[in-house]
């Protein structure tokens, strides 16, 4: 009898176990389709028109040079203030946010310390890096990418292509789904994608993690539905 019983008591705790998984991983199901089918994608426009914290991530070469052009026509006062994020490999990118916001200031007269910070984050994977030492670096990428979402608390992120995006924008999105801080994401592609999306992009437009996806080609907005043309911005 006490042989039978446990094996009665083991069954039922071992089905209570597998509801309770079962119902959890429902819930998490359900709250991600939520975030993507009904929060994500909300314009900016109807919130508050006070100033929200802005997540520019910067890309090497022409990811930066595209990047401060359509910064160069932001409004800097509904923005505010901006954090620039860079690999930490990338040595001028930054560089040249810092003479553009520089030259704000002077423009303004408010200082540089008041509208924007510079930062440099560990990339996933370098060019050349083998797949293998990679998926190390990826995990102190995504650590460190963790600990700068905490810190900033970015209240929009401005991104255009860099593998960089990637760690800070799934954080961004992981955090939505747990409802601990919303962060709308805007990739904008580059310019230089005609008929397809860069990994970046893809990445974020098969996992529906941007908000909205910006692209300057017609015939790449017929090929992705769900990206919003706007025409040449650079």
């Amino acid at each position: 009898m006490e042989k039978g019983n446990g094996c009665c008591f083991s069954s039922v705790s071992s089905a209570v176990i597998l509801s309770t998984v079962a119902f959890v991983v429902i819930l998490i199901f359900v709250r991600v389709l939520y975030v993507i089918y009904y929060c994500s994608g909300r314009p900016l426009s109807k919130r508050a028109s006070k100033p929200v914290s802005t997540l520019i991530i910067l890309g090497s070469g022409g990811h930066t040079a595209e990047m401060l052009n359509l910064l160069a026509v932001l409004q800097k006062d509904r923005f505010t203030p901006r954090f620039y994020i860079a690999a930490a490999t990338d040595n001028m990118s930054l560089q040249k946010a810092m003479l553009l916001e520089n030259s704000l200031a002077s423009e303004s007269g408010i200082d540089v310390a008041n509208t924007a910070q510079f930062m440099k984050i560990y990339r996933s994977r370098e060019v050349g890096q083998s797949y293998i030492t990679s998926v190390w670096t990826t995990l102190i990428a995504i650590v460190h990418a963790l600990w700068l979402m905490i810190k900033i608390r970015p209240e929009v992120i401005l991104c255009n292509g860099p593998g960089t995006c990637i760690p800070l924008c799934v954080i961004a999105f992981i955090f939505k789904v747990l409802g601990i801080r919303w962060s709308s994401i805007f990739y904008v592609e580059s310019i230089a994608r005609v008929k397809r999306l860069s990994l970046s992009g893809l990445l974020l437009y098969k996992l529906s993690m941007a908000d909205q996806i910006f692209v300057q080609w017609p015939q790449l907005q017929r090929q992705y539905p769900r990206a919003t043309y706007v025409g040449r911005l650079m």
